[in-house]
């Protein structure tokens, strides 16, 4: 009797505190747990994370009521239990004597100490249910914290997104804005052309060709007029020049052709006995004010003007066979050629242009074959090719050079050099002197919107 009893009370107590050590535990975990992973969390994964540990914290809750109503019950049936065995043993004690009588009383006092350690228990137990309930009051705040966490990030989230939202709108009025000013702009353009070509069918129809024909005319005349103009003012200037000197010696070489862009100036003998070009030295120069900047390349006896001449003197130093010198300089600012500037403006509004070229020589070396080629240019960079094989492609960077030829010959006005990359360069000849000047031109107005200033080697 007393084995049973006292083995069915340790079960009883050993089964109450496992089960609360392990709801404990798994409060405490489950608390820790979820305090450590709202930290590093994204806004989704936290509530689902929270919502998986809020049900097993919810099972785990269960568990632990279902355990202390339990263990409750047993509680509850524990003093009925202690005093029907009291009742029975002393019912015992009053019939048994001797040994028997010794048994009961031994039975009683442990029946005693039972009860003592039973009351302790219940004690034990009823610290344990205070310290659940405060677990469990702890794992209610983690739960509202952690919603209010889950909130809260949801608001900025929410409101992050709003704001991504109203910025990808406007970029994308933006885009439209721009988009429908860049469609304006193209169709005012077509536009001019279709009148363009309108103007040019009625002409056709008119059954007019004559018209036409008599405004080249009409041009080319004009054109010569001015040539033989410009030529009569250049000879005027030398003269006013030679009467303000008042020099008495007479020059050795005189400079002759047009002092504008797209024409070239060329040193010839004035007198019938001269020494011979060949054996001369010549070095022509930009006249700034005062100071003269040398013009690397330029020593022979013709030289082209290019676009940075205009609006600037030009002058060339020649160094006889005997050692003497002679300067020779332009009357007059080089002009500029007319209808240029409006043309690579409207080169720019289209984004770029292509030019037909022959590359003449190619790292200083000629090339044999003179294939044509096209010299494309855009606002990011240059090149060369033919078909689909590039010949040069390259950005505008410091290390380009682009200028007009230097050196002599009936296609200097209509030839440039490029210097692509230091180890790459070209001698390009186009179609004809505007379109030169135009691709130099408008080569270093889309280099210079990249920060690039691309001249000559002494530009």
């Amino acid at each position: 009797m007393k084995g049973v009893t006292a083995e069915v009370s340790s079960d009883r107590t050993r089964e109450g505190n496992e089960g609360l050590a392990t709801a404990r535990e798994i409060l405490g975990k489950e608390s820790a747990d979820l305090w450590g992973r709202v930290k590093r969390m994204s806004v989704r994964d936290l509530a689902s994370k929270f919502e998986s540990g809020q049900a097993a914290a919810n099972a785990a809750a269960a568990k632990l009521a279902q355990e202390q109503r339990a263990k409750e019950v047993a509680l509850l049936d524990k003093p009925a239990l202690i005093k029907k065995l009291r009742g029975l043993l002393n019912d015992l004690l009053g019939r048994v004597a001797g040994r028997n009588k010794d048994d009961a009383s031994e039975a009683l006092l442990i029946m005693d100490a039972v009860e003592a350690q039973w009351t302790q228990r219940e004690v034990e137990s009823m610290q344990e249910r205070e310290e659940s309930k405060k677990l469990a009051a702890l794992f209610q705040k983690a739960s509202e914290d952690a919603k209010n966490i889950i909130q809260k990030e949801r608001q900025e989230a929410q409101v992050e997104i709003e704001a991504a939202r109203a910025t990808a709108l406007r970029c994308q009025q933006a885009l439209e804005e721009q988009a429908h000013a860049l469609s304006q702009a193209e169709q005012e353009e077509l536009m001019e052309l279709r009148k363009e070509v309108k103007e040019a069918r009625r002409i056709t129809m008119l059954h007019a060709p004559s018209k036409v024909m008599d405004m080249e005319f009409e041009i080319s005349g004009l054109r010569q007029q001015l040539t033989e103009k410009a030529l009569e003012v250049v000879l005027l200037r030398k003269k006013v020049d030679a009467l303000t000197l008042n020099s008495q010696e007479p020059l050795i070489f005189e400079l002759q052709g047009e002092e504008r862009l797209g024409s070239s100036l060329i040193t010839v003998p004035s007198q019938l006995v001269s020494p011979e070009l060949e054996k001369c030295k010549f070095q022509w120069y930009r006249v700034h004010g005062a100071k003269s900047e040398t013009i690397i390349g330029a020593t022979r006896p013709q030289y082209a003007p290019e676009p940075l001449d205009v609006g600037k003197k030009l002058k060339v130093e020649i160094v006889l066979p005997d050692g003497s010198g002679e300067i020779l300089t332009t009357s007059g600012p080089i002009d500029g050629a007319a209808g240029l500037g409006q043309y690579v403006e409207a080169l720019a509004r289209k984004g770029g242009a292509e030019f037909n070229v022959r590359i003449f020589q190619e790292n200083g070396e000629h090339v044999g074959k003179h294939t044509f080629q096209v010299l494309a240019i855009d606002k990011s960079r240059m090149k060369v090719f033919k078909g689909r094989t590039n010949r040069a492609k390259e950005e505008y960077s410091s290390s380009m050079q682009l200028c007009g030829a230097r050196g002599g010959g009936d296609a200097a006005a209509r030839s440039l050099y490029w210097v692509a990359h230091k180890n790459l360069t070209f001698m390009l000849v186009l179609d004809s002197e505007r379109e030169r000047n135009a691709a130099i031109m408008l080569a270093r107005r889309f280099a210079f919107d990249c920060n690039v200033m691309l001249g000559g080697p002494d530009s």
